[in-house]
């Protein structure tokens, strides 16, 4: 039943993933987070961390529980207690697996970028 409910859950996920991909709105993933360049090295380390919060609350928080975030999503794993550091996130976010859809195809290099610095630095707090 457990596989079930996770299988589901991954699932609506990715529906709702690519509903929202699919919003007919030709703006730029930048334009929704106030226009900051995760990465470009024109922002701050604040600009950016800011960014990978609104990317996490955006794309993450459905599936994660992340206290920093006020997420308590209950199908991914609770990344408080994993505390993954940043290469891990990023790989994960690229790549999926175990149940969760990759995002390579949602998201810019730089806004994986963001969330994994944000996810790495607030995991566990």
């Amino acid at each position: 039943m457990r596989v079930h409910q996770t299988l589901l859950g991954a699932i609506v996920c990715a529906a709702a993933l690519s509903i929202s991909a699919c919003g007919g709105d030709s703006t730029s993933s930048t334009a929704t987070t106030g226009g900051v360049e995760p990465g470009s090295g024109t922002t701050s380390s604040g600009a950016v961390a800011s960014v990978g919060a609104e990317l996490f609350a955006s794309n993450c928080a459905q599936c994660h529980t992340l206290a920093a975030a006020g997420a308590g999503g209950q199908v991914g794993p609770n990344l408080d207690d994993l505390a993954p550091d940043e290469a891990r996130v990023k790989e994960q976010v690229t790549n999926g697996g175990s149940g969760m859809p990759a995002f390579a195809d949602v998201l810019s290099d730089s806004e994986i970028d963001a969330v994994a610095a944000y996810v790495a630095d607030s995991a566990g707090q």
